[in-house]
Parts: structure tokens; C-alpha cells; sequence
């Protein structure tokens, strides 16, 4: 007999329903506001947005890494492995925090857009 996880089970099926919904709320505007302020005040809609983002597993999340610190910044994937080194993505690099975190948003958009 199979163990099953219904978590697990639910967790898909809600992701699964949630996923157009967050994907509708992404506009131009939304964007543009959270390239304004990336860490915030956010609207009610850029933070319906943020938090799912945030509820993403872990293997494959990405990261922002300080390669000079106060300098440059480079996206990096969490491989969901306690002890394993972040794997740097792409030659892109950002002049401060507030920009990397921006360039990660937009990465996870293209994710979000590029699902299904």
C-alpha cells in the first residue's frame, strides 16, 4: 500500500488554482511599482504577489549574492540541499540590493508568465 501525503496533494491543487490568479494581477504597472520600491510600502496587489512568491520551494529558488559586497550583486538558485553552495545564473550583475532584488521579481514573472 502507497503512502500518500495529502499535503502535498493540496498544496498542488492550490498552487494549481492560485497560479492564473497571481498571474492577472501582473502588470506593467505592478512592475514598474516594484521596481520603484522593491522593498516596499507595496500595494495590496504587489504584496498578494511578493507572498506568493515567497511560498516557492525551495530547490531552485533564487537568491540574491553579494559577490562584492556594498558593490555586486548576482542571482543565485537555492538547490534545497542543506549545505550545498548556491549556484550563481547567468553573467548579469546589479549595482546594489534594491536593483537584484528587482532583476529576481522579474525572473520570477517571466517564471510565473512561461508556467503552464
Amino acid at each position: 500500500m502507497e503512502v500518500v501525503d495529502r499535503n502535498i496533494q493540496v498544496y498542488v491543487e492550490f498552487e494549481r488554482r492560485l497560479r492564473p490568479k497571481i498571474r492577472a494581477l501582473i502588470t506593467d504597472e505592478l512592475i514598474a511599482e516594484h521596481e520603484a520600491a522593491p522593498l516596499g510600502p507595496h500595494s495590496d496587489d504587489l504584496q498578494r504577489v511578493a507572498n506568493y512568491f515567497r511560498r516557492q520551494p525551495q530547490p531552485g529558488k533564487y537568491i540574491l549574492v553579494a559577490t562584492k559586497p556594498w558593490e555586486e550583486y548576482r542571482i543565485a538558485t537555492l538547490s534545497g540541499v542543506r549545505g550545498e553552495v548556491a549556484k550563481l545564473i547567468g553573467d548579469e550583475t546589479y549595482p546594489s540590493e534594491e536593483t537584484g532584488l528587482h532583476g529576481i521579481f522579474l525572473r520570477r514573472v517571466a517564471d510565473l508568465r512561461a508556467a503552464d
